[in-house]
């Protein structure tokens, strides 16, 4: 029996592997960017370089009681995916034609990210209520594919 996972699976098993290091106090996400199935960069949701963590000074939206997918603006991380695409910047390379598997569907920020570095694919573990992320990516040609890591079955939501 063979128990090898497919590149898809693996990819987000590295991007759930990389959700642990998130200090989110919500929900813990994490990114990996892939071209050629070789990883550019992870990425995972916390606060900026030298800034004290949300698990630290707590979380502005919680005490808001804001819900999910709305004000984004309001919360002191930086998105998973918007940390693997600096990742990659940093270090020198292109995301042009990458893929990004994600824990959790992106928000409408950062589909704008992923248009503008020019990711072709985005793979999720789970959704996330931002219908706008979907309609930018309806717009930009971007597939969104829901991914089960576990059984590797896919479903493309856009």
């Amino acid at each position: 029996m063979n128990n090898r996972p497919s590149w898809q699976q693996y990819f987000m098993r590295m991007a759930f592997l990389a959700s642990t290091r998130s200090t989110c106090l919500r929900r813990a996400v994490g990114a990996a960017l892939v071209r050629d199935n070789q990883i550019l960069s992870t990425g995972y949701n916390g606060s900026p370089k030298s800034s004290p963590h949300c698990k630290d000074v707590g979380c502005l939206r919680e005490q808001l009681k804001v819900p999910s997918g709305e004000k984004h603006e309001l919360c002191r991380g930086v998105h998973a995916e918007q940390n693997a695409i600096i990742q990659a910047a940093i270090n020198g390379s292109s995301t042009r034609n990458a893929v990004m598997y994600c824990t959790h569907q992106p928000c409408s920020i950062c589909a704008k990210m992923i248009i503008n570095a020019e990711i072709r694919q985005v793979f999720i573990a789970n959704t996330y209520p931002d219908e706008l992320c979907l309609e930018l990516f309806r717009e930009a040609d971007i597939e969104l594919i829901l991914l089960d890591p576990d059984t590797g079955n896919q479903k493309r939501i856009v």
